[in-house]
């Protein structure tokens, strides 16, 4: 293939003419953290970071373990802000950026530090690995044992593209700005979702009443106010892009191109992650003979409703009532005898539900925000860290 017009061909790639290419161990100093031994750690106990603590553009600093740190040791170990901590198992190359969080901390074996010897931008650093994960450019550098580990030599050996200081700052900034913006929608992600997990407390349980409701909630047994039965299709019977959904023992619809059933229902699979998986339709759909299927509800019942009910207090009482064999399993007293408290109005279930419904759709809307974010964000990885578009 020809090459653009300012680019070249390199190990590592067609890059612009201006980048250079180097390695790993050229660019930083790496070195692997303190050894835990029980029996030879002797010193001062000071919070350490293990493999775990270190994630993908973040470090979980609440509540780190302690180690024994010798004089030396705490010179050795100490973590600059600034330095770039790479996992050398278990998930090989995650890395995140220590922003020194809290004054004093240090690190273990199975992570590598880096420190830039070269000015080369940490930023990028932490970008490139995430790159090379997702391409599994380190595979070739790993040593796989009973868990895959990247030894120091090894990962000093890695070649990598360098861009001019400048680029590498600019790079980082943009790359920068799409993580502000996801730390942002998960954060108001999670917000939402607590505050919707306090309305279903309080809506649910009538602790609060929605303006204009009053009168008395009453407590009805779920098989006096709908049909219940199990599904009588097998997995086999699943085509890939089918016509209709159809229900299985898991959060995944599959598709089928038949159905037997043409009305509105709640599916609830009586194997598997018992009490934890809700689903609500109200069209033609078929089920797996493992899952349940709550219909014909009575005319004065929000199916809605009840979905919304299950969801928040089915999964304690199914715990409670399982059927206890290789596999958990729920059977049908389980679902008939299950009591719920309900208004007497179907206009106040159905307000209820289309308030919870409604808090359901805007979550969705911000998840799928947020992972529109982290295409473009993979995009721009892909963009920026390999030349191909150039900031500069």
């Amino acid at each position: 293939m020809e090459l653009r017009p300012g680019y070249k061909r390199t190990e590592v790639g067609v890059i612009p003419k201006e980048w250079s290419v180097s390695t790993v161990g050229q660019e930083f100093e790496v070195r692997l953290g303190k050894m835990l031994d029980a029996e030879k750690n002797i010193g001062t106990p000071k919070p350490y970071l293990g493999n775990k603590a270190v994630q993908w553009g973040r470090i979980e600093h609440n509540d780190l373990p302690t180690v024994p740190l010798s004089r030396s040791d705490l010179e050795r170990f100490r973590l600059q802000k600034g330095d770039l901590l790479v996992c050398e198992g278990g998930e090989v190359g995650r890395a995140a950026v220590w922003d020194a969080p809290i004054e004093e901390c240090y690190y273990q074996k199975a992570l590598h530090r880096l420190r830039p010897t070269q000015g080369f931008d940490v930023r990028v650093m932490s970008a490139l690995l995430r790159l090379w994960s997702e391409r599994g450019t380190l595979t070739n550098f790993i040593t796989q044992t009973s868990i895959a580990h990247l030894p120091r030599e090894k990962f000093m050996e890695v070649p990598m593209p360098v861009p001019p200081t400048p680029e590498q700052h600019a790079i980082a900034e943009a790359l920068g700005d799409a993580d502000k913006l996801l730390g942002g929608l998960e954060r108001l992600i999670a917000k939402k979702r607590d505050l919707k997990q306090a309305a279903m407390q309080q809506l649910l349980t009538g602790q609060t009443r929605l303006p204009g409701f009053e009168g008395e909630w009453n407590v009805k047994r779920l098989g006096e106010i709908a049909q219940i039965k199990t599904g009588s299709r097998n997995n086999e019977d699943k085509v890939e892009d089918g016509q209709y959904p159809f229900f299985v023992r898991s959060e995944v619809v599959e598709r089928i191109n038949t159905y037997s059933h043409d009305c509105e229902a709640i599916l609830i699979p009586g194997e598997g992650r018992i009490g934890s998986i809700f689903h609500y339709i109200n069209g033609r759909f078929d089920m797996h003979q493992r899952v349940y299927a709550i219909t014909q509800f009575a005319p004065t019942v929000s199916a809605k409703f009840v979905h919304l009910y299950l969801a928040k207090s089915f999964g304690a009482w199914a715990m409670q009532n399982t059927v206890k064999a290789t596999v958990d399993s729920l059977r049908l007293p389980t679902f008939q005898t299950f009591e719920m408290r309900i208004p007497s109005l179907i206009e106040e279930q159905t307000a209820i539900a289309t308030v919870l419904s409604d808090m359901d759709a805007e979550l969705a809307a911000l998840e799928a925000r947020r992972d529109k974010t982290r295409v473009l964000k993979q995009a721009m990885m892909q963009e920026l860290l390999t030349g191909r578009t150039r900031l500069i």
